[in-house]
């Protein structure tokens, strides 16, 4: 059979590098890949579904699932995982000493529903007992004015959301004192940069080992869509997808455990590799359904706690259902 010409829209990571200079093949496909930031992948196939094939924003897949209407069917590849200890930025001059003190005070946010802030305040409200009630969210552009919120929300009446006045920022908001502080998967441009803006979390790393020793989560940030109609009328194509993508992850860990000569313009990376292995094991970046069922319904429970996504989902509802199993040798 002829293979399929497909668009698929990704960020440019070590884990899908071999199917992008085609090492790695998926099976009856013919790509043309575009390497993009998230925020315009993410976009252009939620408003107007432009790939064939994309990551997606693990949160708002999950609204648009939950309501029926997403344009996408899932496979339980996850390009993008991470830790967000690190994605709480405060102004130091606050009193802001603890996660308890963003009690009352008016929080930065690039988008509400965004998943890395879905997770930061899971880990707020379970760990330091802070609501999203709590709050006073300001939503903008980091550094742009005029971002809005992708998809539609049906917020409870509790959760306080404020778009950020005309032409400001949230990076320049943080550096005025308009707000207290940031929560988003970017920093914000003034950290690093001005002399009271800093990390709630002194050492985010320990604090994220400390809370996956606890909860066994690596949090799921984004996941591989394919269009609906296209995996309907190709059936093989979720597992083809998924085996390639599986392929290439393999061959990105394996260079990153070449130590005669590093991979990654970073020193201590061999070190940093076994302290991975050793807190999360081997398999640390997992993809699959089984091997991910414990962090994917605590991340769906969470959500339609907050009411973001419209009806509790099971983590099978999120996957293509040829992905929910996986041939063995």
């Amino acid at each position: 059979m002829s293979r399929l010409t497909l668009s698929i829209a990704i960020g440019d990571y070590d884990r899908v590098r071999p199917l992008v200079d085609g090492s790695v093949q998926i099976d009856g496909v013919d790509p043309v890949f575009m390497l993009l930031e998230p925020e315009e992948i993410f976009f252009r196939a939620f408003r107007h579904a432009d790939f064939d094939i994309c990551e997606l924003s693990m949160s708002s897949f999950t609204v648009k699932t939950a309501n029926g209407d997403c344009p996408y069917a899932g496979v339980p590849v996850f390009p993008s995982r991470s830790f967000r200890h690190n994605s709480i930025y405060i102004r130091t001059d606050r009193g802001i000493a603890r996660p308890e003190d963003l009690k009352g005070r008016r929080v930065g946010v690039p988008e509400y529903q965004v998943t890395a802030n879905v997770w930061t305040r899971a880990v707020l409200e379970d760990e330091h007992g802070v609501k999203p009630s709590d709050i006073t969210w300001v939503r903008g552009g980091y550094e742009q004015a005029g971002r809005i919120e992708k998809i539609v929300l049906n917020l409870p009446a509790d959760v306080r959301v404020e778009d950020a006045p005309d032409g400001a920022t949230i990076s320049g908001m943080l550096a005025d004192g308009a707000i207290d502080a940031v929560i988003g998967p970017r920093a914000p441009s003034c950290f690093g940069r001005h002399p009271h803006v800093g990390w709630l979390y002194p050492d985010p790393a320990a604090a994220a080992a400390a809370w996956f020793s606890k909860t066994g989560i690596f949090p799921i940030m984004h996941i591989l869509g394919i269009r609906r109609t296209l995996a309907d009328r190709h059936p093989w194509l979720p597992v083809a997808a998924m085996k390639a993508f599986e392929q290439a992850k393999a061959r990105a860990l394996a260079k990153l455990g070449d130590t005669s000569a590093s991979k990654v313009t970073l020193p201590f990376l061999d070190e940093h590799l076994h302290a991975a292995r050793r807190l999360m094991g081997d398999d640390f970046w997992s993809y699959g359904l089984d091997a991910n069922r414990h962090v994917l319904e605590v991340f769906l429970r969470r959500h339609h706690a907050e009411g973001l996504s419209s009806r509790m989902l099971s983590p099978e509802e999120l996957f293509h259902p040829s992905t929910h199993e996986t041939h063995r040798v």
